[in-house]
This record gives structure tokens, C-alpha cells and sequence, in this order.
């Protein structure tokens, strides 16, 4: 089944599902799919092997990072049917996904460069639309004429089981303060903070299986567009 050449804007908390919704969508639909979060997950990697960012006192290196910014390549791959991310020639899909990288990458997003940087990666794949993005604050900024927006929320516990399934051996209520910290943050920056634009629709997927999401978004196909 196809849409018209829309974007549909996948935007909400971490760990609400948004990149396995959006990837289902993408698949059913023979839409692009492009995972926003990864990208800025991806500097945020750059930047910690680059030593620009202290780990100890929590303090990123500014004019470093925008210095080094130029010099960093990220693509994403199809194989075997994933979307994976690549810096230069190597696969960082795995690596972006550590809690290592999750402790820095809200405040890694939070500046103005970095955003510019990925909005410019962003916009180019939206110029030939058919595609489904998902992020923070892709409906409200990034394509704010976006013809689908959808806003996930889920409970906080439920999130961080489902991130805690990612990494092995990671402990339940650590993931938790990590992501409740991220909301924080994410909410308030200064740049493109999170919210909901005004005419996304809210999905509560709290107690909904992917199935369950995929027939309330087929639904809302069929309203909108009578497929």
C-alpha cells in the first residue's frame, strides 16, 4: 500500500517506540525512513572520541566540536532490511545506542550549531518527501507542514523497560533517571525544545503493542485519505 508523497512526523519522549513505529510505517507504505535522534547520537559519539567533551565535569568543548563538526560524515545504510548509521566507512548503530552516549546526547542537542548542522541533513531528505522521520521536534520545527504529525507519550517506567532491552544488563531504574533527565532537558533548551506542534495527534502507546499502534495509524490513513 502507498501514501501520496506526504512526510509523516513521528515526534515524542525517548524510548516511546517512535523509530519501531516509524519503521513499520515506513515499511508498510514505501516510505523513506530516517531516524533523526540517531544523528544527533551520532555527533554525540564523534564528540566523546574526539576527547571534546569532559566526562568528568559533564562540560562540552564548544569551539572544539564546532571546529571538528565539518569533518564528520553520517549516513544511513539499508541491509538486510535495517536502517543502520555510519560515521565515514563504520557502523556505529550499536554504539550510539550505549548509555554512554545517552548521558550526553540531550545536551549535545541543545546547541544551536549542532542542530543547524543536522536540520541541513534532514531538510535534504525532505525535499522529495515520501518519507517518515521521527525525533523530538520534527513536526513542530524541522517540517512544520508535515501532512502527518503524531505525538508519542508513554508511561516512564514502560520506557525505560523498553530501552533497558537494548542494553543488555542494564539496570531498570538507572535507565529511568537517565530519561527522565533527558525529558527534562529536552523540554527546556533553549533551541527547538520538545513539544507537540499544535495539529499533532497524540498516541498514548502506554499499554499498545507496535500491532496495536500500526492499526490505529492504518485508521487514521483511511479518515485522511479514504486508503
Amino acid at each position: 500500500m502507498e501514501l501520496p508523497r506526504i512526510i509523516v512526523a513521528i515526534d515524542g519522549y525517548s524510548s516511546t517506540g517512535k523509530s519501531s513505529f516509524a519503521k513499520l510505517i515506513a515499511k508498510e507504505y514505501n516510505l523513506v525512513y530516517v531516524d533523526s535522534g540517531a544523528l544527533y547520537r551520532g555527533v554525540t559519539l564523534f564528540a566523546l572520541e574526539k576527547g571534546l567533551i569532559d566526562e568528568t565535569a559533564g562540560e562540552i568543548d564548544l569551539p572544539g566540536l564546532q571546529k571538528a563538526l565539518p569533518e564528520l560524515v553520517l549516513s544511513f545504510r539499508n541491509e538486510d532490511g535495517n536502517t543502520l548509521l555510519y560515521m565515514g566507512e563504520r557502523c556505529i548503530e550499536s554504539e550510539i545506542r550505549s548509555l554512554r552516549v545517552a548521558g550526553y546526547v540531550s545536551p549535545i542537542a541543545t546547541i544551536g550549531f549542532v542542530r543547524a548542522w543536522v536540520d541541513g541533513i534532514l531538510h535534504k531528505f525532505g525535499e522529495k518527501k515520501g518519507l517518515v522521520m521521527d525525533g523530538r521536534d520534527i513536526g513542530a520545527q524541522v517540517f512544520p507542514d508535515a501532512e502527518i504529525k503524531i505525538f508519542c507519550v508513554s508511561n516512564p517506567r514502560i520506557r525505560a523497560i523498553r530501552r533497558a532491552r537494548e542494553m543488555p544488563g542494564a539496570d531498570i531504574e538507572e535507565v529511568m533517571k537517565n530519561l527522565l533527565e533527558r525529558d527534562e532537558i529536552d523540554s527546556h533548551r533553549e533551541v527547538s525544545p520538545l513539544r507537540k506542534a499544535d495539529d499533532a495527534i497524540v498516541l498514548d502507546n502506554s499499554d499498545m503493542t507496535l500491532d496495536d499502534q500500526m492499526v490505529w495509524f492504518r485508521d487514521l490513513v483511511k479518515e485522511k485519505y479514504g486508503i
